[in-house]
């Protein structure tokens, strides 16, 4: 990314902009291409021990030079932020990472119909997450190559046609992490009261969903199948699969994931007023 010549500007310098941050530097982007916009003293001090990057604590002139905005804020606090950052960035393109915030929002926020909404999760940390995205009708091919640019850092990505599927994208793969790690200490927790160490029984853990997830992404099998080939009629893995199919584990945890949904459209509603 050494040709890279655009500055972006990052409004919020938490976990989801510092992964992006990350993944843009060790591209080779240079930390002066780069601004953050953080109130908060202890994350700028981490912004600028982790990256070289000295944050503003308050939004100012300077962020005219942006050629792109990332909006890396809470979303109850979107609104607020983007009162002093509208006057100065009309002109670039915003790429908005909060929860729930639809996009007629964000326009009449950020003054310009140039807006991407995207939904990434927290693998993006480490360079594994995948993101959802949806686009404005008014951004240009360019623009689109600029946002897969910058999110590409982060992992994989997808675009949406309809931006109401950010909602299942924010249920399913946004707060997928989460679901991930609950299994994970329910393993662990399993196999402390089987008589190994906790220390064993995550490491068998967190290897089994690392291993199984790299198989099904090399596989062109569906999960079920892949599960099938692990579970022999009256073995030990069948013994485990009737159980949480008799708990109804499979269908709480569709009702879960569809609260999580549920959940992100009233962060629109509640967070996305005038």
């Amino acid at each position: 990314m050494s040709s890279f010549n655009h500055t972006l500007a990052f409004i919020g310098g938490g976990n989801m902009a510092s992964a992006i941050i990350g993944g843009l530097i060790r591209q080779g982007m240079k930390p002066e291409q780069l601004m953050v916009v953080e109130p908060f003293a202890d994350t700028a001090a981490k912004i600028l021990s982790d990256f070289g990057i000295t944050a503003l604590s308050l939004a100012g002139p300077t962020l005219a030079r942006a050629d792109m905005v990332v909006w890396a804020v809470k979303p109850q606090v979107f609104k607020e932020a983007a009162i002093p950052v509208m006057e100065h960035t009309r002109s670039a393109l915003h790429l908005s990472v909060a929860a729930g915030i639809r996009t007629d929002s964000i326009c009449r926020w950020v003054g310009t119909e140039r807006v991407v909404r995207c939904m990434p999760n927290t693998p993006a940390l480490v360079g594994q997450g995948i993101t959802g995205m949806f686009p404005c009708p008014a951004i240009s091919p360019e623009d689109r190559a600029l946002v897969e640019r910058v999110i590409g850092t982060t992992g994989q990505f997808l675009w949406l046609q309809q931006e109401s599927h950010l909602d299942a994208v924010t249920a399913l793969s946004g707060s997928g992490p989460a679901y991930v790690f609950f299994f994970l200490e329910a393993m662990t927790e399993a196999g402390v009261g089987m008589g190994l160490s906790a220390e064993q029984a995550y490491q068998l853990a967190v290897a089994t969903f690392s291993g199984a997830s790299s198989l099904a992404a090399a596989s062109s099998e569906s999960a079920e199948a892949l599960r099938q080939r692990v579970t022999s009629k009256g073995g030990t893995t069948y013994a485990a699969i009737t159980t949480l199919e008799a708990l109804g584990v499979k269908a709480s945890f569709v009702k879960a994931m569809q609260a999580a949904e549920v959940r992100a459209k009233e962060l629109g509603d509640e967070f996305g007023k005038a």
